[in-house]
C-alpha cells in the first residue's frame, strides 16, 4: 500500500522544523572552537528540561520505554545525535563542508525507500521520482568541494546518521508520540555526550564556554532541538517517513536565505537555480494525488477491499 497523500496542514510542522535546522547554520558556526562533546551535552540536557516542562503544559505524558523500544531509542540517540555530530566535525577535517552537506542532501531518497518499508507500505513512486530532484536542488544550493577517501567515509556516515534520526523513530512513534521520542532521544543523547565530554575534554570543559557560546547553545537547545524535534516527528508520524524526507530539502534553502539576510553569503546563480529545483521537487512529491472513485460493480469491490494497517489508520 502506498503512503497516503499529505495535506498541507500535516506538512507545516516538518517544514518549520527543517527551516529551524537550516537557519541554525550561522549559530552553530559560533561553536567551532568550543569543546564539542561538552557543548552538545549541555544543549541536549537543556532541551530535555524544556521538553519535559512544555510537554506537561501541553498535556503530553511521555511514557517509559520498554523491551525493544530501548534499542530503537538508544540507537536513535547514538547515531542521530552523538555519531552525527562526531561525523560532521571529523568529516570537515578531511573534506570541505559542502561535501558533508551533499551527503546529507541524499537523505530524501534513503527515507523514501527505507521509511515506507519500516511502516509496512510500498514506497511511493511519486516520492521516489521527486527525491532525486530535491537532492539535485540541494546540491546546487550547497555546492560541492574537495575531499579524500577518509572524507568520503565520514560523509557516508553522516548520511547514515541523518537518515537514522528519522528511521529509528518510526517503530516507536505510535506509542511514544513525537513528545516522547524527542524527550527520550535528548536525554539519552545528553548522557552519552556528557560521558564523552568528561573523558575526552575533562569535567571542567564547561567553564571554557564563552557568553556567546552559551547563547548559541541555548538557542540550539530551545529552537533547533526541543521545538524542531517535536515538529519534525509530528510530520513523520502524520505523513510517513518517505514524504517527510522530502522536506529535508528545506534546510539548505533556509540556510541560504539566512546567509543572504545576515549578509554572510550572497547567493549566486547556481544557488538560485538550486532553490528553484528544490521547490519543484517538493511540489511534485507532495502534491495531493487524486484518488479515483469507483462506480457500479467496481464500487462494491472497492468497499470490500482490505482496510489499511492499523499503523496507517492511526495517522
Amino acid at each position: 500500500m502506498e503512503t497516503p497523500s499529505a495535506s498541507f496542514a500535516q506538512l507545516v510542522p516538518g517544514m518549520l522544523g527543517m527551516a529551524l535546522v537550516g537557519s541554525s547554520v550561522t549559530v552553530s558556526h559560533t561553536l567551532v572552537d568550543a569543546p564539542l562533546f561538552t557543548a552538545q551535552a549541555v544543549r541536549y540536557a537543556a532541551a530535555t528540561a524544556i521538553l519535559v516542562v512544555v510537554a506537561r503544559f501541553a498535556g503530553a505524558r511521555p511514557v517509559w520505554p520498554r523491551g525493544r523500544e530501548w534499542l530503537w531509542l538508544t540507537g536513535l540517540a547514538v547515531t542521530g545525535l552523538v555519531l552525527f555530530n562526531v561525523a560532521v566535525v571529523r568529516g570537515v577535517a578531511h573534506a570541505e563542508p559542502a561535501v558533508i552537506a551533499v551527503a546529507v542532501a541524499c537523505v530524501p531518497l534513503v527515507l523514501g525507500v527505507v521509511g515506507p518499508l519500516l511502516e509496512r507500505r510500498r514506497p511511493s513512486r511519486q516520492v521516489l521520482l521527486a527525491a532525486p530532484v530535491v537532492m539535485v536542488g540541494a546540491v546546487l544550493v550547497e555546492g560541492t568541494g574537495r575531499t579524500d577517501t577518509v572524507g568520503v567515509a565520514w560523509a557516508a556516515l553522516t548520511l547514515g546518521c541523518e537518515a537514522a534520526f528519522t528511521l529509528l523513530a518510526v517503530p516507536v512513534l505510535p506509542r511514544h508520540t513525537p513528545w516522547g521520542v524527542s524527550v527520550h532521544a535528548t536525554w539519552l543523547g545528553g548522557v552519552l555526550l556528557a560521558g564523552l565530554g568528561a573523558t575526552r575534554e575533562g569535567p571542567s570543559a564547561v567553564r571554557q564556554l564563552s557568553g556567546v557560546e552559551w547563547a548559541a547553545v541555548g538557542y540550539l537547545a530551545l529552537m533547533v532541538t526541543a521545538v524542531a524535534f517535536v515538529l519534525w516527528y509530528s510530520t513523520v508520524r502524520s505523513v510517513g517517513a518517505g514524504r517527510a524526507g522530502l522536506l529535508t530539502g528545506i534546510a539548505p534553502l533556509a540556510a541560504a536565505v539566512v546567509g543572504m539576510v545576515s549578509g554572510t553569503a550572497t547567493p549566486g546563480p547556481w544557488v538560485w537555480l538550486g532553490i528553484a529545483v528544490v521547490i519543484v521537487g517538493l511540489v511534485a512529491g507532495l502534491r495531493p494525488r487524486e484518488v479515483p472513485t469507483a462506480e457500479g460493480p467496481d464500487a462494491d469491490r472497492t468497499a470490500r477491499a482490505d482496510p489499511p494497517p492499523a499503523s496507517v489508520r492511526s495517522r
